[in-house]
């Protein structure tokens, strides 16, 4: 879910931690883990099918975030958007963190992982 406004800072230290190229939505093989960008007005059955696309080509426990814009910012989600996109797939969603100064992450957890 790339887009022009996201943030290529945060691309780029991810990038630099992980010593590996961010891949894009085409890429169609196994991957270690996902990084979806969502902002209002994408549909949230839209969210809930793009996690579970996600997630059936995600490895082994590997991460999965959804990075918004934050709230005041355009483009930035009503607060349940992520949670009942995150539940219609199967999945909880954890409380948001701050990524960077524009942008906010949810990780994403399977029902159950974790106990």
């Amino acid at each position: 879910m790339w887009d022009d406004d996201v943030d290529d800072d945060i691309r780029a230290r991810i990038e630099k931690c992980t010593g590996e190229e961010i891949v894009d939505e085409d890429y169609d093989s196994a991957i270690d883990g996902t990084i979806i960008w969502w902002r209002d007005g994408d549909d949230e059955d839209d969210l809930a099918d793009t996690i579970v696309d996600a997630y059936t080509v995600l490895g082994d426990d590997g991460p999965l975030w959804i990075l918004t814009p934050k709230p005041g910012r355009p483009g930035a989600p009503n607060a349940s958007t992520i949670q009942n996109a995150a539940k219609t797939a199967g999945m909880n969603a954890a409380m948001p963190l701050r990524i960077s100064a524009n942008w906010n992450g949810v990780r994403l957890s399977a029902f159950g992982k974790g106990r």
